[in-house]
């Protein structure tokens, strides 16, 4: 197979990349800005572009595909060349599944959890020493990369409601059709791209009228949208396996989950990780592995990058960092935070980062979701307004918006930076939520410097 990378550089684009070169496919690619990680990761294997741009000259009849990546527009001049020469070109999804067609594909979607749920589900399967490949929206402790393509029977999919590609609109996961389908949830996001509810909950619809005959789809009944989604579902063809809470308690900063009859200690907390458990525990039952088993190979996992990732631990203070951004999500972490450690005083830091979270006809959906820290702060910078096209964001209707008067919001990394470095961490955690990196500031040292005291 001869395949090139329209948009090389991507962050999930260039281990795609990798991943087929080392299956033996031999890879071209472009793009007109690469940057680190991707940079060194495509010049150690070879796969760096000699030069930075489109080079429609790359693009030659004997190209068995196109992979078009997020960046690369409509008028990208190797798209247009390969157009003409009518060459087939694949959005990222609609390749993994050209790639994985003989596989069993599982499918993990939802508004919140599914990166989680998805490192459970590989974890797991690492633990019972399966062969499988696997895509990934983050880092994950025993896998090098977040895409592995080679002849494995099985692979396990995040599935993204955002759009495939600039020129393909569709949202990612409507390409994967699996046999096992999780969706962990559904909370309007992206309101960029789905302007409307309606329109978002559609997607999770089509979602699951993908699902290959005979297949099972895996979700959570205590969501009542997705719980009414799935009650008017047509599909007879296929079986459905919702999921609760399972029996818990915690007990001195550690979570004890129980699960027919059989105990296991965690390392991961907060409900939402219980029912992320729940799925990926289901998703095991279909391919064989015990309850027991899959118990031991639970009480090992730490969870996934920025997923309620411990960054320091001291005597007096701990920090967290997560990648909550939507309201469901920061309410969810906030909730687990607290009743993981109820005792402690919770300073929660929350970035408005994603054009949704910036967007003042949107701020009403955080109402409440940080009313459970003691001391709450909203953080975003104009420049994030400016690069978003978005007007100038008043904290007046910011707090309006949460609904809470004793928000503290901060424009800039060194107002951000002062106010942390003043507060009293005595007996207390500070969790820091953010999908993007609070303009740059360097979060780990300064957790290690605080709770070093």
């Amino acid at each position: 197979m001869k395949l090139h990378f329209i948009s090389i550089g991507g962050n999930v684009m260039h281990q795609l990349a990798i991943a087929l070169h080392r299956k033996g496919y031999m890879i071209t690619g472009s793009d007109d800005e690469i940057v680190d990680p991707a940079r060194t990761n495509l010049l150690q294997e070879g796969l760096l572009p000699g030069t930075i741009g489109w080079n429609p000259d790359l693009i030659t009849n004997d190209l068995d595909g196109i992979i078009l990546g997020m960046h690369a527009r409509e008028d990208n001049p190797e798209l247009i060349k390969a157009t003409q020469l009518g060459l087939p070109v694949y959005s990222f999804p609609e390749y993994i599944y050209h790639e994985s067609r003989q596989k069993k594909r599982i499918v993990i979607g939802g508004s919140h959890g599914k990166t989680s749920t998805t490192a459970m589900i590989m974890h797991l399967l690492q633990q019972q020493h399966l062969n499988f490949d696997y895509l990934v929206g983050a880092a994950i402790k025993g896998f090098p990369t977040a895409v592995q393509l080679t002849d494995a029977p099985l692979i396990v999919c995040e599935g993204d409601e955002y759009p495939a590609s600039a020129v393909v609109k569709k949202p990612k996961f409507h390409f994967l059709y699996p046999h096992i389908a999780v969706i962990t949830g559904i909370a309007w996001d992206h309101i960029n791209v789905f302007p409307t509810f309606e329109i978002y909950l559609e997607q999770f619809s089509i979602f699951i009228d993908k699902i290959e005959k005979g297949g099972v789809l895996i979700y959570n009944r205590t969501d009542s949208i997705l719980e009414e989604l799935v009650t008017k579902s047509q599909r007879t063809d296929i079986s459905y396996l919702p999921y609760v809470l399972p029996d818990y308690s915690v007990e001195d900063g550690t979570t004890c989950i129980e699960i027919e009859g059989h105990k296991g200690n965690l390392s991961v907390f907060g409900e939402h990780n219980l029912l992320n458990l729940q799925a990926a525990r289901l998703v095991g039952s279909q391919l064989g592995i015990s309850t027991v088993n899959f118990l031991r190979a639970m009480e090992n996992f730490t969870g996934a990058a920025k997923r309620l990732e411990l960054l320091a631990a001291g005597k007096n203070a701990r920090v967290y960092r997560d990648f909550a951004h939507a309201p469901s999500k920061v309410m969810a972490t906030i909730q687990a935070v607290r009743q993981q450690f109820p005792n402690h005083h919770l300073i929660a830091v929350l970035e408005l980062h994603t054009f949704s979270s910036l967007n003042e006809k949107f701020l009403d959906e955080y109402k409440a979701s940080l009313d459970a820290a003691d001391q709450p702060v909203v953080f975003y910078t104009h420049h994030s307004l400016e690069h978003k096209k978005l007007p100038p964001l008043d904290p007046s209707k910011v707090k309006a918006g949460f609904g809470n008067e004793r928000l503290t919001i901060l424009h800039d990394k060194n107002s951000l930076m002062q106010w942390l470095s003043q507060q009293d961490y005595q007996h207390s955690i500070l969790l820091l939520m953010s999908s993007g990196t609070f303009d740059g500031a360097n979060m780990l040292t300064f957790a290690q410097t605080i709770t070093a005291k």
